[in-house]
């Protein structure tokens, strides 16, 4: 479960309010490639943007529609008792897992980090990833940080936020957290744009963006580096490189809801505001690069 292809959907809006029957053909299009897990309420699913009870229905559905794939449900929160909420809902809607982002208004020092994750871990009864993402959450984890919360008790996992460019980096920033972490807990990397890089470089897992819309040419990278063949993976992610200059430019986030809402996946205007969509010019070079790249086939 934790290593492969993690799908991380949309959690689409119409007219503000969770759009279950959009939601439903994400996660079929999901199960139908053959992703190894989905993840639910990632960054990418909206979940700060959501309340609980929103939350409570977007993970039950998720572990509905999934069938025999297993789902992560991600659990961040300001405050811990709302974080020790939202796992208990996580847990009860039958997750097989859940996602930590250590989100923040007022800035965390790392026994603060670490304190969320060891109040959080003591009560779970399924496995956690940890989740490091900087540029979103304003949390930014160190190798010490990694090493201290890999320790505690259901952590099976953690996503890094990218590695080096160069791939004789990757493969010693990889080695450099491997070393510092148990054995069991894998390694995942999100940024997809680095996904072939940090897969080739020996990272277990990708918790992937695009792969919660478009899971086929995730898998092909996924597959390809699973597979021992670098220059297969490597190859597929360079011909998606428009797409990762989009992602690199208005974020993923923004482009991924512009392609689900060409596709017709979703309704328009399927983010929540304040979070508003691409605009037409930058819709209309995203629609070039689904045609250009095929990717809507």
């Amino acid at each position: 479960m934790f290593t492969g292809l993690s799908a991380f959907p949309l959690t689409p809006l119409r007219d503000d309010a969770f759009d279950e029957a959009a939601y439903a053909r994400l996660i079929e299009r999901l199960v139908i490639a053959g992703v190894h897990s989905i993840t639910a309420l990632g960054s990418t699913g909206s979940f700060m943007y959501l309340d609980r009870d929103e939350r409570r229905r977007v993970a039950r559905a998720a572990v509905s529609l999934a069938g025999d794939v297993p789902v992560m449900v991600g659990i961040g929160a300001l405050r811990t008792s709302e974080v020790q909420r939202l796992a208990d809902d996580a847990q009860d809607a039958g997750a097989s897992a859940v996602l930590l982002a250590p989100v923040t208004y007022q800035a965390l020092d790392a026994d603060e980090v670490f304190g969320l994750f060891e109040d959080v871990t003591a009560g779970l009864s399924v496995p956690l990833v940890v989740y490091d993402n900087p540029r979103t959450t304003h949390v930014a984890f160190s190798d010490d940080l990694y090493a201290r919360i890999a320790a505690l008790p259901h952590v099976a996992s953690i996503k890094i936020p990218g590695v080096p460019v160069d791939p004789r980096d990757a493969v010693a920033r990889v080695q450099t957290i491997r070393e510092r972490v148990p054995e069991p807990v894998s390694i995942g990397v999100s940024g997809d744009w680095f996904a072939a890089t940090a897969l080739n470089a020996g990272c277990d897992a990708w918790y992937s963006v695009i792969g919660g819309t478009l899971p086929d040419p995730a898998l092909t990278i996924t597959r390809a580096a699973q597979g021992g063949d670098q220059a297969a993976a490597s190859a597929e992610s360079a011909r998606l490189q428009p797409l990762w200059d989009l992602f690199i430019e208005y974020g993923g986030y923004r482009v991924t809801a512009a392609i689900a809402e060409y596709l017709g996946l979703v309704a328009p205007d399927c983010l929540p505001r304040p979070v508003r969509g691409l605009r037409a010019d930058a819709r209309t070079r995203v629609a070039a690069i689904v045609e250009q790249l095929e990717l809507g086939a």
